[in-house]
This record gives C-alpha cells, structure tokens and sequence, in this order.
C-alpha cells in the first residue's frame, strides 16, 4: 500500500486562481486602487502583460485594458495625468528604473482598470 501511494501523484488544490502580480511604487498604489491612475508606462524588453490579463497588485486586481509600444515623446497630456506623475521628467524617473530613457526610447504603455471584487473570478 505504501508503494502504491508513494507511486501516485501528488494533487494541490489552490482556494485562489494564481495571479501574476504587476508592481507598482508605493506613492502610487493607493491611486491605482481608487482608479485614478490607469495608465503605467514601462521600460520592459517585451511586454508583460498581456490585454484582457488580470494580475494582482498590492491591494487590488486589474485588467489589462491596452498595450503598445511607443516612443516616450508620444506621451500625450492627457496620458501624462492618468498616470500620477505631475510632469514628463517625473514619469521619466520612474520608469528609468531599468535604463536610461530618451525622447526615442520605446517604452509600454499599458492601459489598465481596478477588477471590482464582485465581478472576480475565483
């Protein structure tokens, strides 16, 4: 009996989906969890994330709404605003936290909005 159950395979049961978590800084994460951040930009080498995705943060859960892949000089003010930075330079600093970024540089901007708790799936 002991080699038999040594023999079959070992089953876990999760009580919760496994997510992929998306980061963010600590000044900003109480403003992507009451929605008024919802736009992020990101030096990645590939993207991430991927539209429709829904990946944990701190305190929340959010869908992936867009991704694409633009210069930094693109950024509208408007996209500006939605991401809780009060100016270029200090979007800038944030997302240089994996290389340098130029107005040519190629970064992610990555759409995204806070799940509500009632429509999550478990």
């Amino acid at each position: 009996m002991a080699e038999m159950r040594a023999s079959m395979p070992r089953i876990v049961i999760r009580l919760e989906p496994a997510r992929w978590v998306v980061q963010f800084s600590p000044d900003l994460r109480d403003r992507v969890a009451d929605g008024s951040v919802t736009v992020s930009y990101r030096l990645w080498s590939r993207p991430k994330v991927k539209a429709g995705g829904t990946y944990s943060t701190a305190s929340v859960v959010i869908e992936i709404d867009d991704i694409e892949l633009l210069p930094f000089s693109s950024i509208t003010h408007d996209d500006l605003a939605r991401t809780g930075e009060l100016d270029l330079e200090s979007l800038r600093r944030r997302a240089a936290h994996a290389g340098p970024i130029h107005d040519d540089t190629l970064l992610y901007r990555v759409e995204f909005h806070v799940v509500p708790l009632h429509d999550r799936q478990l």
